[in-house]
């Protein structure tokens, strides 16, 4: 992915986060969940507004019983 976990938890706007994203794109360094560089812009919008969408939605706490 093109984030690390430590970093998804700050609070990201979705502009950015698609601007860095596409940055990684350009740059050839944005890799798929493979592990395969994205060589498609369709493919790289979606995983960025996939991150942003992520990095939105609160997390849950896990249930004990």
């Amino acid at each position: 992915m093109a984030i690390s976990r430590p970093s998804m938890n700050k609070l990201v706007s979705k502009s950015g986060l698609v601007k860095r994203v596409m940055h990684e794109f350009k740059v050839h360094t944005l890799k798929s969940s493979s592990g395969q560089p994205v060589t498609n812009k369709s493919q790289a919008i979606a995983i960025a507004l996939s991150e942003a969408k992520r990095a939105r939605r609160p997390r849950r706490a896990k249930k004990t019983t």
